[in-house]
């Protein structure tokens, strides 16, 4: 199989995970660059001509003519240009209306207050801000408890019979959530949503990219 094209990232990325999940679903092969550096690789004039803001993910072609960033659009993009991009994005303008608004909340709910935790306690790359960690938590403990609605009446998937780009996109989030802040207090309330991130980690493509399904007792806090 020639590649459809490659990402520069550092390891881990679950935005990067997301998109090796679609590629595999749509039978592309897209590959990491080796010996990336992030704040050295990204800092390159040849990095910057090609991605002017040095921001990763970010996406290029086989043929060295396109040049994608965004995470969300490297991900569509990856959805759309494979035989199943009907199947993942949808089939008509409601349903992909649909799949367009999940993917949008697991950016703007979801990994959006999931990340401040991580980065104040884990990373420890934003200083410490109790009002922020508190705040961010009460977001994300409503995003989630938004999923368990969705998914009341025994639904598989957010949109449709079948798993979709939404899917991709919300289960992602959720899982990673998981790992470091939607802890064993906010699981009790929401078990749909605990089952639908065990089945989806259970799809073989996610389960290549993303691994077992990792839930912390008790969230990040500040040590």
């Amino acid at each position: 199989m020639a590649p459809f094209g490659k990402l520069y990232t550092y390891p881990g990325n679950l935005r990067v995970q997301r998109v090796q999940a679609l590629a595999a679903m749509n039978g592309l092969e897209v590959e990491i660059v080796p010996d990336f550096q992030m704040g050295v690789t990204n800092k390159t004039p040849g990095f910057l001509a090609k991605f002017p803001l040095g921001k990763v993910p970010a996406f290029e072609s086989a043929d060295g003519t396109f040049f994608l960033t965004e995470s969300q659009a490297i991900a569509r993009y990856v959805a759309e240009s494979g035989p199943k991009a009907e199947e993942l994005l949808g089939r008509d303008a409601r349903e992909r209306a649909l799949i367009e608004q999940w993917a949008c909340f697991a950016e703007q709910e979801l990994v959006a207050n999931m990340l401040p935790p991580v980065l104040m306690c884990v990373a420890k790359l934003w200083a410490y801000d109790q009002a922020a960690y508190d705040r961010s938590l009460q977001v994300l403990e409503r995003a989630v408890k938004r999923v368990e609605v969705a998914l009341q009446g025994g639904k598989k998937y957010l949109v449709g019979d079948r798993l979709t780009f939404a899917d991709v996109m919300v289960a992602a989030a959720l899982t990673a959530a998981a790992k470091y802040v939607f802890d064993a207090e906010m699981r009790k309330e929401v078990p749909a949503v605990v089952s639908y991130m065990k089945a989806m980690l259970e799809v073989p493509e996610m389960k290549q990219y993303f691994g077992e399904l990792e839930m912390c007792e008790t969230r990040v806090k500040m040590q």
